[in-house]
């Protein structure tokens, strides 16, 4: 059985997941840009519940059809920058979710979700700040659309692919 946890994204359409990551392959430090951009739902799910947790993914998105993601702004990560989303429709499948995990949940993952796509980390809070300025002065808000949910294991590097369930169309 494989105890490395697991980590639940959001699936976005092909051009917004295009524009995150050409945005995350200029910003994040390259040494440790070894994923894709991603809006992470959950970071630590238990890993030996791969099977449940999957089940409970296939069910509730055969119900979830395709969702609206509002990108509001930027927001300052401290250390980094991320892009702002606005999905409530996906807030409610996540609330869903969290109710169903409840018992499995750790402390991150309890707390409210601030849903985002980080573009840059791991920086100096200045240089932080500077693309922060340099991003807000030329931001556009737009709409992306959420497809579906990935599901990955974690072991410390690149992230493995466990399923990609999508919303019902």
């Amino acid at each position: 059985m494989d105890h490395a946890p697991l980590i639940l994204t959001v699936v976005l359409d092909d051009a917004s997941q295009a524009f995150f990551d050409r945005a995350r392959e200029r910003w994040f430090p390259a040494p440790l840009n070894f994923i894709g951009a991603h809006v992470t739902m959950f970071h630590h799910l238990p890993g030996e519940r791969l099977q449940s947790i999957r089940e409970h993914l296939v069910l509730l998105c055969a119900a979830q059809g395709p969702a609206g993601v509002d990108v509001t702004g930027l927001r300052s990560l401290g250390r980094g920058v991320a892009y702002a989303l606005s999905m409530p429709e996906i807030e409610l499948l996540r609330s869903r979710l969290a109710d169903l995990w409840r018992d499995d949940l750790t402390a991150q993952d309890r707390q409210r979700w601030r849903p985002h796509v980080t573009v840059q980390n791991k920086e100096p809070p200045a240089v932080a700040r500077d693309l922060l300025t340099r991003l807000s002065g030329s931001f556009v808000p737009f709409r992306a659309t959420a497809t579906g949910l990935a599901l990955w294991r974690y072991r410390g590097g690149p992230w493995d692919s466990e399923a990609v369930v999508p919303f019902a169309t």
